[in-house]
């Protein structure tokens, strides 16, 4: 599938999903919240290209495993954090979304953490 045809799937369960809120407001958001995880695993099925890219990155470049390691998980935790907080807002709950969101990049900024530490022993050892 493509763009195009995940597009097209996104925007045929909304048109649904609103006609849908006329009869019973609560199938809306479920024909939406289905449409959202099969766009998500869609997405997540897609890793592997990125995996193997950063796979042959890692060989030409000779980087450490830990950092190509960190961006996956950096990618992985916004993913994932972006989908379930734009769930919660569809479904009127702004409020879990923003907290989700708000986890997400606390997450991140605990992954990444190691490599911020280890930039700054670099510099360190650069000006001593």
């Amino acid at each position: 599938m493509s763009v195009i045809t995940i597009s097209i799937v996104g925007i045929t369960a909304v048109l649904l999903a609103v006609q849908m809120k006329g009869v019973k407001g609560e199938y809306g958001t479920y024909l939406a919240l289905a449409a959202g995880c099969f766009i998500f695993f869609y997405g997540v099925a897609k890793l592997e290209v990125i995996l193997d890219a950063l796979r042959r990155i890692q060989d030409m470049i000779r980087i450490n495993r830990i950092y190509l390691t960190t961006l996956l998980k950096i990618a992985g935790i916004t993913y994932i954090a972006e989908f379930s907080s734009g769930i919660c807002k569809d479904a009127g709950f702004g409020s879990i979304g923003s907290q989700i969101e708000i986890f997400g990049k606390l997450s991140i900024l605990a992954v990444s953490m190691p490599i911020v530490l280890a930039l700054l022993e670099t510099l360190q050892s650069f000006l001593l």
